[in-house]
């Protein structure tokens, strides 16, 4: 996975944006000046200089869940990271509701970004897995969604309102908190899935995770995404948000994501999302939610760390 794209668009509406000029650019480097009459400024001898248009364009996904993320997996989807990259590459999958089903038009790349918090216990409250049972809590949360129906959405339901008031079990916390023996073989799966699947030239599997900061119910939601093979990835575990190794406080993710380029000579960025769903704090004026200044090392690091939005 050395070879990542040096210059990718990320965007989720571009395909409304020019599905024309998309079309007629499967000939790399030949424009048809008939298609391209009035966007190409410049003097047919050369077709590079003076374009008003990216000649690569890439298409993909930069936030997707799996049955690994606590409320993707709560709420029906038991699908993991090969299943979502199979899908993306243009192959035929079964879906989490038994159906077969199959992309129009193949992704150019893709970042399967679970949520960091408590990864991988939604698929062992609903598979049954042994230190879930253990646990009395945790035993009542399995044997609701073994009963389906209202049954598993009560315990859906009651899992996240003591997961957003710190009050599940202490033990199933650290049981799927980064350094744990399960939470470290769950990052383990999707580096490894990840690099299955990537093919360079062809296909992208950008390895990552979603930090899912919501303080007071604020949205402070960040995509974080490795430009790296698995060699470095395996070098870190996510940073989450649940204390103590945790923090909600974006200036800690960025010391995060410069603490993972200085250990393993890798890149990495950071893409916010749902900003309309943080109450104003996604983009503070003067002061952040934490009690910070937006003053010039604030918008330094931010501008550094997530270039885009």
């Amino acid at each position: 996975m050395n070879n990542k794209f040096t210059k990718v668009i990320f965007t989720s509406m571009a395909c409304l944006l020019l599905p024309t000029l998309a079309s007629a650019q499967h000939d790399a480097g030949i424009p048809q000046m008939e298609v391209i009459k009035g966007l190409y400024p410049g003097k047919a001898y050369s077709p590079y200089a003076e374009r008003s248009f990216p000649s690569n364009v890439y298409w993909g996904e930069t936030h997707l869940h799996t049955g690994l993320s606590l409320d993707a997996g709560l709420f029906g989807n038991t699908t993991g990271p090969d299943t979502a990259y199979r899908l993306a590459r243009g192959e035929q999958v079964v879906s989490s509701t038994g159906l077969p089903l199959r992309l129009s038009r193949p992704l150019d790349f893709l970042v399967v970004t679970d949520h960091s918090d408590m990864m991988g216990i939604a698929t062992d409250i609903q598979s049954g897995a042994p230190n879930v049972l253990a646990n009395p809590k945790g035993k009542e949360w399995a044997e609701g969604f073994a009963k389906g129906g209202q049954a598993a959405g009560e315990a859906a339901f009651d899992l996240i309102t003591n997961f957003s008031q710190g009050t599940i079990p202490k033990e199933l916390v650290d049981q799927y908190t980064p350094g744990s023996p399960i939470y470290n073989g769950v990052w383990e799966k999707i580096i490894k899935a990840a690099e299955t699947y990537n093919e360079p030239g062809r296909f992208t599997a950008f390895i990552g995770f979603e930090w899912t900061s919501i303080p007071k119910g604020f949205n402070l939601h960040r995509n974080v995404i490795l430009r790296d093979d698995g060699h470095r990835a395996g070098q870190v575990v996510p940073m989450t948000t649940m204390a103590p190794q945790g923090s909600t406080d974006p200036l800690e993710l960025y010391k995060w994501l410069s603490d993972y380029e200085d250990k393993t000579g890798g890149r990495a960025l950071a893409i916010a999302h749902n900003g309309n769903l943080s109450n104003g704090w996604m983009f503070p004026v003067d002061r952040t939610y934490a009690g910070g200044r937006v003053n010039k090392e604030y918008v330094t690091l931010r501008a550094k760390w997530e270039p885009l939005y």
